[in-house]
């Protein structure tokens, strides 16, 4: 197969790549470009190469093994295994869908912009996310072909972003350059780069991959496929997040608006180098698609693994994964409703529950190494070197941000 032909049948990792980079992904590296600046930058490109390497990874074990992650979990070690790694992974998934509702909500800001807006509402605020949530569910159960469906949209959504965060980034570099103010004292909250990381170096997305490439089809002929496959996604996912995080860089930090983002009109105001006044509304637009589009594809991931881990199918269109991914939505839902509750920004309730999620991952990095060391992976099935290397690596930084995570939680929790 030719380099044209192969680049074609890109779309497993394109999937991971756009539910990854969603709303949450965007505001957290906006943040963290305003109060860190460019130390944002290398902490985010370690964050790419492990998730490239993990993803890799992921794509080998959906082509070497007969069966699905969770049932080979099942075979070699028990079915307790696999519903705890499946649980593990619903939870991740449920606090993604929480800041994918709250960045609903926060995407409709921009638009009612006055003293009185009805967003104000507490009532008002979940009354939107039960009808988007309703929405979805039923369009869940509507849809037929599901995996098609969704890498198209993955593609286009992918397409547009890069466009339009491009355009900014270069509109921003050829404007006038703006007045920095030197801040003494570093940021004392590390939370979004650690969110950060977390949206970038998603082990929860990358453990998806091997059941997407199973839902393409690919077999071991297929290994080259996988490889570049998990490259060029990933690397559009880094690209992109780079481009905002540079973006923020150039316009927020060391100005007096520094760490001061607390909605999304405030966030939005990076884009209006590009769109001037209209730039809180361009970007809400962006944000509520980002939101619409990972939506959905997020929730499956949950729905699918955990239907997989009870032993109920592996296939994103089988009836108990539907029903998980439906169960998903609802969690994240409720979980979203009960922040609505707590007075905060938007930004802040975003960055807290994407940081959350790093808690989760250091389990999934173990299941995916232990499934890669099995004595029976022999010949062309063998786990590459290389990619146990980046995988050991990936996890014990997976290990160090989840203590961290946890250190940093407890200390917003107890006030100290």
């Amino acid at each position: 197969m030719n380099t044209r032909e192969t680049l074609k049948s890109v779309g497993p990792a394109i999937i991971v790549a756009a539910v990854v980079l969603g709303p949450g992904s965007i505001l957290t590296s906006s943040k963290v470009g305003a109060q860190f600046g460019w130390l944002g930058v290398p902490v985010l490109a370690v964050a790419v190469a492990l998730m490239i390497g993990m993803v890799a990874l992921s794509a080998h074990l959906g082509v070497v093994y007969k069966h699905s992650l969770c049932d080979e979990l099942t075979r070699r070690l028990n079915r307790s295994i696999a519903i705890a790694v499946a649980a593990t992974l619903f939870l991740i998934v449920t606090l993604f869908q929480s800041s994918n509702n709250i960045a609903v909500v926060g995407g409709l800001e921009p638009l009612f912009d006055s003293a009185d807006s009805p967003l104000d509402s507490s009532g008002v605020r979940i009354l939107i996310v039960v009808l988007v949530n309703a929405l979805v569910i039923f369009s869940l159960y509507a849809m037929r072909s599901l995996y098609a469906l969704v890498e198209k949209a993955m593609k286009i959504l992918i397409a547009l972003m890069i466009v339009v965060f491009l355009i900014n980034l270069l509109t921003v570099m050829v404007a006038e350059p703006v007045e920095r103010v030197v801040e003494s004292d570093p940021p004392a909250d590390w939370l979004p780069l650690i969110g950060m990381v977390g949206t970038t170096f998603s082990v929860a997305g990358a453990f998806f991959q091997a059941y997407l490439v199973r839902e393409k089809g690919w077999g071991l002929r297929d290994l080259r496929k996988g490889m570049i496959d998990s490259v060029v996604g990933i690397s559009v996912l880094g690209g992109v997040t780079a481009v905002i995080l540079v973006t923020s860089i150039m316009v927020f930090y060391r100005t007096p608006e520094a760490a001061q983002l607390k909605s999304v009109g405030d966030v939005a105001s990076q884009l209006e180098p590009l769109f001037g006044s209209t730039a809180k509304y361009i970007f809400a637009v962006g944000i509520l698609a980002g939101a619409f589009s990972s939506f959905l594809v997020n929730a499956i991931i949950g729905g699918t693994v955990m239907a997989d881990g009870l032993g109920k199918g592996s296939k994103i269109g089988d009836r108990w994964s539907r029903h998980g991914t439906a169960a998903a939505l609802i969690v994240g839902m409720l979980i979203a409703i009960l922040a609505f509750a707590k007075e905060g920004s938007t930004v802040g309730l975003i960055t807290v529950a994407q940081a959350l999620t790093v808690l989760g991952i250091p389990a999934l990095a173990l299941a995916l190494l232990f499934l890669a060391v099995q004595k029976d992976l022999a010949g062309e099935r063998r786990t590459p070197p290389a990619l146990l290397a980046v995988a050991g690596v990936g996890t014990v930084v997976a290990f160090f941000f989840a203590v961290l995570t946890a250190l940093k939680l407890w200390d917003k929790l107890t006030g100290s």
